[in-house]
């Protein structure tokens, strides 16, 4: 017996999660194997590469936003959480205070250096070794030195001195003093060994943000100091994190079942965001045709569904009695639209790319592991 195939309204109708004035309905999904009496829901990758879409609604360097269509909740979220935790970049481990006179105690210099996001050649971090420290249990596995393949050197060296050249009665402290405040660009990188190849030019480890306000010196004060920048994750700390945002929502659906027609279209309009929904004339066509409810009313304006995409889901509209009956909102559960802010080391869009490949990897290993199992 061929299996049964479901009309393209009933498969529609499986993808949108309701959402209702006080509860969230047709959660779980569905198309899996043995759920559907006589359908077949199994898995195939012709399949998949038919269903699965990607679209790109915003690409700056430092942000983007994309929707990826046709997933399963679990792989969005696997990649939300690799872009998050598990792409290496290169942060401020250990910081040598050789002198610091500041009003800024050295534990929260360290600190406030440590979130300092930094920047350099790709190709080059790609390169690096990772740094094992000295582990806490005592297992007898020596800690890594430093050396070119896995650590990064920065120094810090400023004083603050008395401008002779400023203005009478001048009363600004970056005026009056040398040094007076201390940024993210008064960083200094020394490449040694083979950085010099892979860190040089354009690609040189620096911050991302120049103006970044490390501290405040006034005349006679001094920071003195030897960075040591090692490759990490998100996982181990937030500093190592390439995003400051990594984020996703399902997309939106409105459906008006019922006309919304004059006032009460106004009024339905301000229940979303700017320009989700429009105001529209009812056409004559649309006033004479029997049962659709916009007899005798045209020429008055009625509601339109524009733009579901930048709707924030409020349920708004389903707190008022003129809209009961009229309106079912609803998200749809495959079409995932991903927002992912740089911190500055990768670019927003490569950022993905590398969260494919951390997953590719992830895969290889769970095979290799399954296949030493079934040995």
């Amino acid at each position: 017996m061929a299996p049964l195939v479901p009309s393209q309204e009933e498969l529609q109708r499986r993808r949108i999660i309701g959402i209702n004035a006080e509860t969230v309905t047709n959660i779980p999904s569905t198309d899996f194997p043995g759920h559907w009496p006589g359908e077949s829901h199994s898995w195939a990758l012709d399949k998949f590469k038919n269903g699965f879409n990607v679209e790109f609604h915003r690409n700056d360097p430092y942000e983007a936003s994309f929707s990826l269509i046709g997933l399963d909740a679990a792989v969005a979220n696997a990649f939300r959480r690799i872009l998050m935790a598990e792409i290496p970049t290169l942060a401020i481990e250990y910081v040598f205070v050789h002198n610091n006179t500041s009003v800024i105690q050295d534990e929260v210099l360290a600190q406030r250096l440590g979130l300092i996001p930094l920047k350099g050649s790709v190709e080059g971090i790609n390169w690096m070794q990772w740094f094992r420290k000295e582990s806490e249990e005592d297992d007898g596995t020596p800690a890594d030195t430093p050396s070119d393949f896995n650590t990064v050197v920065m120094h810090l060296d400023v004083e603050c001195t008395i401008n002779a050249d400023a203005e009478p009665g001048e009363q600004d402290p970056r005026k009056l003093y040398h040094n007076a405040h201390v940024y993210a660009k008064d960083l200094t990188f020394h490449a040694v060994g083979r950085q010099e190849e892979y860190f040089a030019g354009d690609g040189a480890i620096q911050p991302v943000n120049p103006d970044i306000l490390i501290a405040k010196l006034r005349p006679g004060q001094v920071i003195q100091l030897e960075m040591h920048c090692i490759k990490g994750i998100g996982a181990d700390h937030a500093k190592f994190s390439p995003v400051a945002t990594a984020s996703y929502r399902l997309l939106p659906d409105i459906k008006i079942e019922r006309p919304i027609i004059g006032e009460d279209a106004k009024k339905f309009a301000k229940c979303f965001p700017k320009g989700v929904i429009t105001l529209e004339p009812v056409t004559s066509a649309e006033a004479s045709r029997p049962g659709s409810g916009y007899e005798g009313h045209a020429g008055e304006l009625k509601a339109v569904v524009r733009d579901a995409f930048n709707d924030t889901v409020s349920r708004e509209c389903l707190r008022h009695e003129e809209f009961q009956g009229k309106v079912k909102l609803g998200r749809v559960r495959d079409h995932f639209i991903f927002n992912v802010e740089s911190t500055g080391q990768f670019e927003s869009d490569v950022l993905f790319l590398e969260a494919v490949k951390v997953l590719k990897l992830k895969c290889a290993r769970w095979k290799r592991g399954l296949s030493d199992l079934m040995a």
